[in-house]
């Protein structure tokens, strides 16, 4: 398919990485098939991971069609965009249509990326993930290619205020190696190798950032497990079922 979006897109990334002093490493890019569909499946823990996942398919001359929520796609600034990228919006009450349309795309040879935590994780763990991954994998034949992102949260998270010219941040992109998607192996067993091997890679980031706490500081952005001061998992699972409270009493507001 023709681009004629992406590319002043991607250049207009790389020009605000260069303004800013932004350090971003992507490694593993070998794990990343040269021909063909694959689906890629990226943890998710602030609202620029798309551009840095993105990052790892552009260094072996490729593009990635990432899976978006549709209210992306009605944004009067995102939407042309997200639509000039051939990006795919997700209706979570009509799933099955971009599921075909990944199908599609996938069969096509495109890659695909998705989130499948399906929200941004407060722990900046890996949450439990959804099952939307696997399928696609299997239904199209394709390898599933784990990624895992880290230092957009710095940057634009959620719940916190937006950091997006501060200078000298590190991101760091990791491609892990793909998990063969057969149709005969259980899709719950494939998922919990996904979530796995996306914790496992992510932890090695968190690990070996030049971005570590200092003893005393707030590090709201850095998991608790290793130091920082963000929410357990399990305080971030109650968060996210009050924030899902909140947003269906404001919807029933709304409609009254």
């Amino acid at each position: 398919m023709a681009d004629l979006v992406y590319p002043p897109v991607i250049a207009a990334c790389r020009l605000w990485f260069k303004a800013t002093g932004m350090h971003v490493v992507v490694s593993g890019t070998e794990h990343l098939p040269r021909t063909g569909g694959a689906v890629i499946a990226s943890n998710h823990v602030s609202y620029l991971d798309f551009i840095f996942a993105g990052l790892a398919s552009v260094q072996v001359g490729r593009l990635t069609r990432f899976m978006a929520k549709d209210s992306v796609f009605r944004n009067k600034v995102s939407g042309p965009l997200m639509r000039g990228m051939s990006h795919i919006p997700v209706d979570r009450d009509a799933g099955s249509v971009s599921f075909r349309a990944a199908l599609k795309a996938l069969k096509a040879g495109e890659l695909v990326g998705i989130f499948p935590e399906a929200t941004i994780s407060q722990s900046f763990t890996v949450k439990e993930l959804k099952s939307g991954a696997v399928r696609l994998a299997q239904a199209a034949g394709v390898p599933l290619v784990p990624v895992a992102v880290w230092g957009g949260q710095r940057m634009f998270t959620k719940n916190h205020p937006r950091s997006l010219w501060s200078r000298g941040r590190h991101v760091f992109v990791h491609v892990g190696e793909p998990i063969e998607a057969s149709r005969g192996t259980d899709g719950d067993v494939l998922t919990a190798t996904l979530r796995a091997n996306l914790q496992s890679m992510l932890e090695v980031l968190q690990r070996t950032t030049p971005e570590q706490p200092f003893p005393g500081e707030d590090a709201w952005w850095h998991p608790a497990h290793l130091g920082g001061s963000a929410p357990t998992p399990d305080q971030a699972a109650a968060l996210d079922a009050e924030q899902r409270e909140a947003r269906r009493r404001a919807r029933g507001s709304t409609s009254d």
